[in-house]
């Protein structure tokens, strides 16, 4: 019987939990068509996954901003239920890892209200928390500080868990928080990318993530070495 690496794991929430890249995507190309007249591609929406909503609108234009977010919330929030998937495994990892003495908690750059409303979407609200949000931090990823303030709320050494995620942001943050580091290949980030990060594992499927953090070997997964 092998023995979890990590008695807590925090977890990315878009792209590793839950398949929201089409809702987002598709949220995105809408406020852009919406207050620009613009039409932006796929690759151009997934660079800004991960990221806080309202700082990567204003830095595309700062006097829109506020619009372009507005109008993406309007939109995402109608259609959630709607373009929202399940990733296959989620819901039997996150219960194996409680089973086996684990607490896992969320820490995402979505507002509480709309991560709370995309898990319950998945059906694993009742399997996982969020236990940092947009709103807990001042700074967000690739910055340390929501990893560290999640660490610091239940009262954990950062050194002592790992943050999974699918983005390259995700694993700088974890690094820079003095946190052990998972990256997954099923959502927004490109094995590549993920790789030049150098996270402690890559994997490609979610039974090979489960298998790592509950102390196995995952089958055939790369790693960051």
């Amino acid at each position: 019987m092998t023995t979890p690496r990590w008695q807590t794991i925090l977890f990315d929430l878009d792209g590793t939990l839950a398949d929201t890249i089409p809702l987002i995507v598709a949220s995105y190309q809408h406020a852009f068509r919406e207050v620009r007249g613009e039409e932006i591609d796929e690759v151009r929406a997934r660079a800004w996954i991960g990221r806080p909503l309202l700082g990567a609108l204003l830095e595309e234009d700062p006097e829109r901003g506020h619009e372009l977010d507005r109008t993406y919330l309007e939109w995402n929030l109608a259609n959630t239920s709607r373009l929202i998937q399940r990733y296959a495994g989620v819901p039997e990892m996150l219960t194996a890892l409680t089973d086996a003495g684990v607490a896992v908690h969320v820490v995402t750059s979505k507002r509480r209200d709309t991560a709370r409303l995309a898990l319950a979407a998945v059906g694993i609200d009742h399997l996982v928390d969020v236990v940092g949000a947009l709103e807990d931090t001042a700074r967000h990823k690739p910055d340390p500080e929501p990893l560290l303030e999640a660490a610091r709320r239940l009262g954990i050494d950062p050194g002592t868990t790992v943050y999974v995620g699918d983005a390259t942001v995700d694993v700088l943050a974890a690094r820079a928080a003095g946190m052990a580091a998972v990256a997954v290949t099923w959502g927004a980030g490109e094995r590549a990318a993920l790789a030049a990060t150098r996270p402690d594992v890559i994997v490609d499927t979610v039974d090979e993530l489960t298998a790592y953090l509950l102390g196995g070997t995952p089958v055939a997964a790369g790693t960051g070495e």
